[in-house]
């Protein structure tokens, strides 16, 4: 909206497949919500000659590309699906996920070692406004005693169950996962929850937050994102637009944007089964 364009070629990004984060520092935009903002993107669009975009993002950002088509459909634009969520229908995995939950589980990990040193329960909050996917696989990954996210009704009274029986069979440290969006609260309105039925646990609450959007990219991560990145380029290259690309069983597939965005992909209930065998 400001005409501030870079040119960049492959010497521009030499170098920064092993960032986390994006050397864009693209965000949310209030100007681009209006259509005086998006016309002006459109107008500096034309003048530098540019024909099609790659959009990286999740809903907002695949929402904002449709509504800038339905208005300027001379714009061809692709998505590649770049969100630490993994909540988007047409991929297996978004670019980020993988990241986050090992970014998360080696945090966990050395939580677990204060935990276990000193006989502590610890609920941690990982992120997952309205989806539990990092929360379950950093859960299965580390060994956590349970796992709470919004996809299930959390049973406080079942949890307290647990860490009773646990400390019973002298087992006094535990890791309990707890997903920011989770319809119990966040971690600590569930240590809350659990002190007051509880009074002889030793409770501490760790809040991952913004942790886990950092840090050097897995290797599945990189490749991820190498594929996506140029199945988008030969996409526009065929004229085609409205769509994300995505990785549904190895194989690169095309989804339009209104399905990706309406239609979040359901969380494997067999996982959730893994936490509680584990458990």
């Amino acid at each position: 909206m400001d005409g501030d364009f870079i040119p960049m070629n492959g010497y521009a990004v030499s170098g920064i497949i092993q960032q986390g984060g994006t050397i864009l520092q693209s965000a949310r935009s209030e100007r681009f919500r209006t259509k005086e903002g998006r016309k002006m993107a459109y107008q500096n669009l034309k003048n530098a000659g540019i024909e099609g975009i790659v959009a990286i993002g999740g809903d907002g950002t695949f929402t904002g590309a449709s509504v800038f088509m339905s208005e300027y459909p001379d714009i061809k634009i692709v998505g590649c699906p770049g969100t630490i969520d993994n909540d988007l229908f047409g991929t297996d995995f978004t670019i980020g996920y993988d990241t986050a939950i090992n970014t998360a589980m080696n945090a966990i990990d050395n939580i677990k070692d204060t935990a276990n040193a000193h006989n502590r329960v610890f609920f941690i909050e990982v992120m997952g406004r309205d989806a539990g996917f990092i929360a379950l696989r950093s859960a299965i990954a580390t060994g956590a005693e349970a796992v709470l996210v919004p996809e299930t009704t959390s049973d406080i009274d079942g949890l307290v169950k647990l860490l009773k029986s646990n400390y019973k069979n002298k087992k006094k440290a535990s890791i309990i996962i707890v997903a920011e969006g989770d319809d119990a609260g966040g971690a600590m309105d569930v240590a809350n929850a659990v002190k007051a039925q509880v009074d002889y646990f030793d409770i501490r609450v760790t809040i991952l937050g913004h942790v886990q959007r950092g840090g050097r990219p897995t290797a599945m991560e990189r490749v991820r994102a190498s594929q996506m990145g140029i199945e988008a380029v030969n996409a526009l290259l065929d004229g085609k637009k409205g769509v994300m690309i995505g990785q549904i069983h190895n194989k690169m597939v095309h989804t339009p944007f209104e399905k990706a965005i309406k239609h979040h992909d359901e969380m494997n209930k067999q996982l959730l089964t893994v936490v509680d065998i584990l458990g």
